[in-house]
């Protein structure tokens, strides 16, 4: 097999393009049997193959610089770099990570899975080339077209068309970020649909563009074009009038054939559409991006379909297979849908819904992992999918609230850190009714510590006014959304919850408001405070206490902010309390929940277990907290570790 001659990227320019074909239907194979072993990104993988191949066989890594926004793409990029091995280890403990990283691999220059961050990377990496530092002869920057929804891209974009920096951008166009994209900017550009499903005028439109984009790649072209301009700006008396009147007439051969172009609107030049599944016409494309980019930004436009190669990723019109647990390649993973705590959440915005109709969704290009696509369905008028674009979300959402709706924003955890400023400013500033349902929140596993949701409690409990609740099973979450609703009258209100099974209890096991829910009361000698999800933990360290004759009292804190004063003066009275959070321990809700029992008594002694202020590694979830020292064991270490 040709895959395993490729031991890093020189190996691909050995290959005829026959070979290079064939190298490409071998690595979707791979990836195929990796992720359904190990679980992972696939379709964007699957989509990404002969782009990947095309820019290693024509750009010399690592001494050309590719860089991968949303890394999630890279798999191929890491295929070709010499770690097809560690494929067998893909997203498990101290094995591959999902994302480039650069621990693994000097070609891995980013780690890097949030997106619309490239561009803004190339544009630094370039200025240290031009000052002499960064010794790196091309810089590539690969965005998808789901990340040119995010702001920072437009930022990027604009400086670098400002200051001609030399970075050549790979802008690779499926149409899809998670969910469809949502953006105006590649709506008509497929070109990998079908002749009957395009409407005509697309057709003779994408025929043009194709035609112009030969042309402007053309190196006889660009070459003479370069030779007219030296010779009017050469030109004495009359080089400037010349030099003025040849843009003049650039500028009216441009509008007279092709439509005026957003990226050259902003100084970045564009080349494209280029179909992103061939690699010859890729390499032409690179090459003349090459030559080009030295007059400063350049955009090259890559069509490719996600999913590409693999009939259940074509053929799921969701998300074509971007994530997908471990599942049998012969057949395809079964359709996704929620479960746990995300299900608890669908089903109850649902039933806050049909009561309210003030209530609206935004969510920021993931209707389907928060669960919203049920609402999406039900009252599709009041769902809105902005991209991804957080921080527009979150002021989004604060516009509809001073509108007088009650607009409720799902996010991953991690993600919501994109729109801080938003939150603080934006939000809760103004006391507006805006209700933050953050799903992954704490310790979440194989995507590793971009995806890690543990900065969330320490840093919204701060927020003047914020109302943060963590439910320890499905019916509190429910619970939760039904009070938050009232709630929102005197400002805003986060709800987050882990990823994964959800506790099912009884209804005299769900709490209230923002009140504590005292699970069972002790002796006095040791009561334990649990946050969200510890509190399966907390009550089988109390289990376990018994056998030994010492009984444990259980709070489940449920509103980390405010701190239901009940519960505090309640473990006060305990000789020793412990906390146990899935969040950052310093600043975290035990120590707020500390420094509170130290005003009551000084005699309580209290520890606060949580993560520890690093950035933690992929690993499944319980592995990971067991290694941290939360779980029952935790505890139990804890409580028998503490001197007498």
């Amino acid at each position: 097999m040709t895959i395993e001659s490729i031991r890093e990227p020189a190996d691909l320019r050995r290959l005829s393009y026959l070979e290079v074909n064939e190298l490409a239907g071998e690595i979707r194979d791979f990836i195929v049997q990796a992720v359904a072993t190990n679980s992972g990104h696939l379709g964007s993988n699957l989509g990404a193959v002969e782009l990947t191949l095309a820019l290693h066989r024509v750009f010399d890594s690592p001494t050309d610089a590719i860089l991968w926004d949303t890394g999630h793409q890279a798999y191929v990029h890491k295929i070709v770099t010499g770690r097809a091995a560690g494929f067998s280890q893909l997203r498990q403990a101290d094995g591959l990570s999902g994302y480039p990283s650069r621990e693994e691999s000097k070609h891995d220059y980013i780690e890097n899975s949030h997106a619309s961050t490239v561009l803004s990377y190339a544009y630094g990496m370039s200025v240290a080339r031009e000052i002499g530092v960064d010794k790196h002869r091309h810089i590539v920057a690969v965005i998808g077209d789901g990340s040119m929804t995010g702001g920072m891209a437009y930022e990027a974009l604009n400086n670098l068309g400002h200051s001609k920096q030399r970075v050549i951008i790979v802008l690779n166009d499926n149409g899809r970020s998670y969910a469809p994209t949502i953006s105006n900017l590649t709506q008509q550009s497929s070109v990998l649909e079908t002749v009957d499903k395009t409407p005509l005028p697309d057709r003779i439109t994408e025929k043009l563009s194709n035609s112009l984009t030969r042309i402007r790649m053309n190196p006889l072209y660009v070459s003479r074009q370069r030779k007219i301009e030296s010779w009017l700006q050469g030109l004495p008396v009359v080089g400037q009038q010349a030099e003025k009147g040849m843009e003049a007439v650039k500028a009216a051969v441009r509008e007279f054939l092709q439509p005026p172009s957003f990226f050259e609107a902003l100084g970045v030049r564009y080349i494209g559409p280029i179909d992103g599944h061939d690699v010859r016409e890729l390499e032409i494309a690179f090459r003349n991006a090459e030559d080009l980019s030295r007059e400063g930004p350049i955009v090259v436009h890559v069509l490719t379909q996600k999913g590409k190669g693999y009939p259940p990723a074509e053929d799921d019109d969701e998300k074509h297979l971007h994530d997908t647990p471990v599942f049998d390649p012969a057949v395809g993973p079964p359709k996704a849908v929620p479960s746990g705590y995300t299900q608890a959440f669908a089903d109850a915005i649902l039933k806050e819904a049909e009561a309210d109709s003030r209530l609206v969704a935004i969510t920021a290009a993931m209707p389907g992992p928060t669960g919203l696509l049920p609402f999406q369905e039900r009252f599709p008028q009041r769902f809105f999918d902005v991209g991804i674009a957080e921080q527009h979300a979150v002021t989004g959402a604060a516009g509809m609230a001073m509108g007088g709706l009650r607009p409720i924003v799902a996010l991953y955890s991690t993600f919501l850190s994109r729109a801080w400023d938003q939150v603080v400013y934006d939000v809760a500033l103004h006391r507006l009714p805006v209700i933050f349902c953050l799903d992954r929140a704490g310790i979440t596993g194989d995507d590793g510590p971009s995806h890690h949701g543990i900065y969330d409690m320490a840093l919204l409990c701060k927020v003047p006014g914020m109302r943060v609740l963590a439910p320890s099973s499905a019916q509190e979450l429910q619970q939760m959304l039904h009070d938050a609703v009232s709630l929102t009258d005197s400002g805003p209100v986060v709800i987050r919850y882990p990823k994964g099974t959800a506790r099912q209890v009884s209804n005299d096991e769900v709490g209230s408001g923002l009140q504590a829910l005292r699970l069972r009361e002790g002796d006095r000698k040791i009561a334990i405070l649990a946050v969200g999800k510890m509190v399966a933990a907390a009550l089988k360290a109390a289990d376990v206490l018994a056998e030994r004759g010492i009984s444990a009292t259980v709070w489940d804190v449920r509103s980390c902010a405010p701190l239901d004063p009940e519960m505090c003066a309640d473990a006060a009275r305990h000789e020793r309390v412990i906390t146990i959070e899935d969040g950052i321990r310093e600043g975290g809700v035990g120590m707020s929940i500390a420094a509170a029992i130290s005003g009551i008594s000084g005699d309580c002694r209290v520890e606060s277990l949580g993560v520890p202020t690093k950035f933690m590694p992929h690993a499944k979830p319980d592995r990971l907290l067991a290694q941290l020292g939360l779980d029952a064991d935790g505890i139990i270490k804890a409580y028998d570790s503490a001197p007498a």
